[in-house]
């Protein structure tokens, strides 16, 4: 399958099922850059289970917008468990959805580092009554196809998250 109709076939997928279940979803993104809630959103209707999005690339907006910490930032750094998790939260607290996900990651072709090399990406997912779990991902490429892949693997486990929401 081809990366786009991969895309497009799982937003499908999600869009029909969140559909089903009622459900909300809400977005936090940096290093994507609202790559996630454009896919979300090329559908017609989809205001029906696509609540917002937040474009968090900087620091500043991630603690203004979704009450990331300056500490875990300062600690742990923007592309880490840590603050993917609190990204997630502070998604569903200024939203009304009831599913959320987050993205954080270096997508190149600068900024990596031997720690975190360029391709590190952090994503959480999280839901009203369903604890964050968090993954990180080591995507290959350059700066589209890390940034695709992100959205290609967000987009996988919210399907994952409403598909075990309905067990």
């Amino acid at each position: 399958m081809a990366n786009n109709d991969l895309i497009s076939s799982r937003r499908d997928q999600l869009a029909r099922l969140s559909s089903q279940q009622g459900l909300l979803l809400a977005v936090a993104e940096s290093c994507t850059g609202g790559w996630l809630a454009k896919v979300c959103t090329d559908i017609s209707g989809s205001s029906s289970w696509f609540d917002r999005g937040f474009v968090t690339y900087s620091n500043r907006a991630k603690q203004q917008m979704l009450g990331v910490s300056e500490q875990t930032l300062q600690v742990e750094g923007a592309v880490s468990e840590a603050v993917v998790i609190e990204m997630v939260s502070g998604a569903l607290q200024q939203s009304d959805a009831h599913i959320a996900v987050s993205i954080s990651g270096i997508a190149g072709p600068d900024g990596g580092t031997e720690e975190k090399p360029v391709g590190t990406v952090w994503l959480a997912w999280e839901g009203i009554s369903i604890p964050a779990v968090a993954s990180c991902c080591h995507f290959d490429g350059n700066r589209n196809d890390v940034r695709r892949q992100a959205v290609e693997r967000a987009l996988q486990g919210l399907l994952d998250l409403v598909q075990g929401s309905s067990d």
